[in-house]
C-alpha cells in the first residue's frame, strides 16, 4: 500500500491555495494531461464536506471512472477525500494547506491500494507509484501557477 507525500510551496495565501485545490472547475484544469470531466456529482465550484464527485480520465489509453467523496473538511487548512468507486481497491487522498510567511506549503498525501493482489503490488513496483507520483506532482505545479497569477 503506497503513502504518496508531496509539498508544493505556493506563493499565495492559505485561502486561494485551499479553494482552488478544492474546486472542481480547477481540478479538470489541472488534469488536462488525462482528458479529466466531471460526469457526476458536484458539476461546477466548490467541493464541500460530504460531497461526492465522478471524474472520467484516460489513464495508459483507458477511459476510467472515479467517484470521490469529501469526508473531512477544517477550512482552510485541510480536507480529505476518498474513493467510493474507482480503479483502486481504496485510496484516501488528504489535502493540507499551512499558512507561512510569504505563502501557503500545500501538502499531498495519497495513500491508495492497488487492486487484484499481488499483481498490484508488482504494477506499484514497475510503473503505477511513479505514475501517481508524477500525477500528483503536475497537478500540485499547475494549481501553484494559477494560484499565483491570482496574487
Amino acid at each position: 500500500m503506497p503513502i504518496i507525500r508531496h509539498e508544493q510551496f505556493i506563493r499565495a495565501s492559505v485561502n486561494v491555495c485551499f479553494d482552488l485545490a478544492r474546486n472542481v472547475n480547477i481540478h479538470t484544469k489541472t488534469t488536462s494531461n488525462t482528458k479529466e470531466i466531471i460526469v457526476g456529482g458536484v458539476s461546477n465550484g466548490l467541493l464541500e464536506e460530504g460531497d461526492t464527485v465522478t471524474w472520467e480520465a484516460v489513464h495508459f489509453g483507458v477511459k476510467q471512472r472515479l467517484t470521490a467523496k469529501v469526508i473531512q473538511m477544517e477550512k482552510p487548512n485541510m480536507f480529505v477525500d476518498i474513493m467510493l468507486k474507482g480503479a483502486f481497491s481504496s485510496f484516501i487522498h488528504t489535502h493540507q494547506f499551512v499558512e507561512k510567511e510569504s505563502g501557503t506549503l500545500m501538502i499531498d498525501t495519497f495513500d491508495y491500494t492497488s487492486p487484484f493482489g499481488f499483481i498490484g503490488i508488482m504494477a506499484d513496483k514497475l510503473f503505477l507509484e511513479k505514475y501517481m507520483r508524477e500525477f500528483i506532482i503536475s497537478r500540485a505545479k499547475e494549481l501553484k501557477k494559477i494560484a499565483e497569477d491570482i496574487n
